[in-house]
């Protein structure tokens, strides 16, 4: 599903990642570790095509993304990507079910269809009810329910989370790490997920751990 050869990235003097190798398999469950400054984030950034490396070959379901023109690779990511942030990232003034048909919506989807397929996530996701709350009417954990709809709206082939529990309590974290399996079981997501949390990353497929910008084996 994703390979990444020798991937660097540096911001200035600073090398942030020194030659990455990195496969992830389809319908995997990986985990991204390491302390805070080790390239998680920016190595996560890379993956999911947000960020250009300095050197490095990426391939995504068999595409060079970065080889791509700016206005191909915006609807490659579009198709091909879901994105689950810390901090949930939801429009305030968009009920839960225009946040999650967004998405569909920028790739051309008739609004009905949109909202179909908005509907059948709540659904599945056990929120149906909260379909016309606005974010602020939403607790934590439902909120970031929200958000994994939202990144799942286009079947995308891989999603990509950065510290996905890391603004939920110890409840709602569980349910969130279960649910990750739940849709990969399900609908055959893969999975790449940036965390801090033990839990999660020793239920996941695979973990890999990072330090000063290099995978540790």
């Amino acid at each position: 599903m994703l390979t990444a050869k020798g991937i660097t990235k540096s911001y200035g003097n600073l090398q942030i990642l020194k030659g990455i190798d990195l496969n992830v398999a389809e319908r995997e469950v990986v985990a991204i570790v390491g302390a805070s400054g080790a390239g998680k984030t920016t190595l996560l950034q890379i993956l999911s095509t947000l960020e250009k490396p300095d050197s490095g070959e990426l391939l995504i379901n068999n595409t060079p993304p970065f080889s791509l023109s700016s206005k191909k690779l915006a609807a490659f990511r579009n198709e091909n990507i879901g994105f689950i942030y810390q901090f949930h990232q939801l429009l305030p003034e968009f009920t839960a079910i225009e946040n999650i048909a967004l998405p569909a919506l920028i790739k051309g989807e008739q609004l009905k269809s949109a909202r179909n397929k908005a509907a059948e996530l709540l659904k599945k996701l056990g929120l149906t009810d909260r379909a016309e709350h606005k974010p602020n009417e939403l607790s934590g954990g439902e909120q970031q329910r929200v958000a994994v709809a939202r990144a799942l709206i286009n079947s995308p082939k891989i999603v990509f989370a950065d510290e996905p529990s890391g603004n939920l309590d110890s409840k709602n974290s569980k349910e969130l790490h279960e649910l990750f399996f739940q849709l990969r079981d399900d609908l055959g997501h893969t999975f790449v997920i940036v965390t801090h949390n033990e839990e999660l990353a020793a239920m996941t497929d695979r973990t890999i751990h990072i330090a000063d910008g290099s995978l540790v084996h």
